[in-house]
């Protein structure tokens, strides 16, 4: 039933609408989704000292720690480019991924006061942290481009590939965190092993070297679904040197769709027990 011009829209109760219209409450409640992102881009960096600048201390530590150990300790190869460039485009993709992952994860739990009270379509809570991992990976890209600039470093037209590989990426940690976030709201446990997966997961990441030069690890390297995504950032943002590994992305996209598809529906699933739960 239509309402009369200038009055809010008539909200109808009818058995099964929330089955059969909730992507459309999704769109509804995009203004929702809204609000709940920069109230996370907001306390992420009120009443801090160095405000976003810590957006970029860990990222860094990350960078002169693997540019130690892997490129003069380790002395691995990194082409024409210098090392720390090498490191750093691997970091852009991780810095995104374990952001998205981590904050997906524990989303619900976080929003727990929300969720008991309030009906909307659940999903818009762990969709919403993703504001926070992209304001995080723009001010480190916005460093790469600087680091670009003060080596001479030309970018190819592949750069311009790189939104797909950002999209990729986001879908991937989503698709994981969807999985997580129902789980935690059951087994708060995962609270603290998903921190403790992503710590172990930077290293077992080529975030600090090239699979390129390693042909005899890359079939092993594949098995990471983060390994063809670190490829297609180093192929997008290195010089032309850089080969693009059509073998450890086809697993990434493969690891995407089937996390995506199972990570929606055990979330639509078990989002019905969410309020009495948590």
């Amino acid at each position: 039933m239509s309402s009369p011009a200038g009055e809010p829209p008539a909200l109808v109760i009818e058995a099964g609408r929330t089955e059969r219209h909730y992507w459309a409450d999704l769109w509804r409640y995009r203004e929702l989704l809204g609000f709940l992102a920069w109230r996370d881009i907001k306390v992420r960096y009120q009443q801090t000292l160095l405000g976003a600048a810590w957006a970029l201390v860990q990222p860094l530590a990350s960078v002169a720690i693997f540019t130690f150990v892997f490129g003069r300790l380790a002395r691995m190869p990194s082409g024409n480019e210098p090392y720390f460039l090498v490191v750093m485009a691997g970091q852009l993709a991780w810095q995104l991924f374990a952001n998205t992952l981590g904050n997906t994860s524990g989303s619900l739990v976080g929003n727990s006061h929300l969720i008991a009270k309030v009906y909307f379509p659940r999903l818009a809570v762990p969709l919403s942290t993703v504001a926070v991992a992209l304001v995080d990976f723009a001010i480190l890209l916005g460093l790469y481009v600087i680091a670009l600039a003060w080596t001479g470093t030309v970018p190819t037209f592949r750069a311009l590939l790189l939104p797909l590989f950002v999209i990729l990426t986001l879908l991937l940690a989503l698709g994981a965190g969807l999985w997580l976030a129902a789980l935690t709201v059951r087994f708060r446990d995962f609270r603290i092993v998903v921190p403790f997966l992503l710590q172990i997961g930077v290293f077992a990441t080529p975030v600090g070297y090239r699979t390129d030069f390693l042909p005899n690890w890359q079939a092993l390297l594949s098995l990471n679904p983060m390994t063809g995504v670190i490829d297609a950032y180093r192929w997008c943002l290195l010089g032309p040197g850089t080969a693009f590994q059509w073998h450890s992305l086809s697993l990434s996209l493969a690891w995407t769709l089937m996390l995506v598809v199972t990570g929606v529906w055990y979330f639509r699933r078990t989002e019905r027990s969410f309020a009495d739960i948590i």
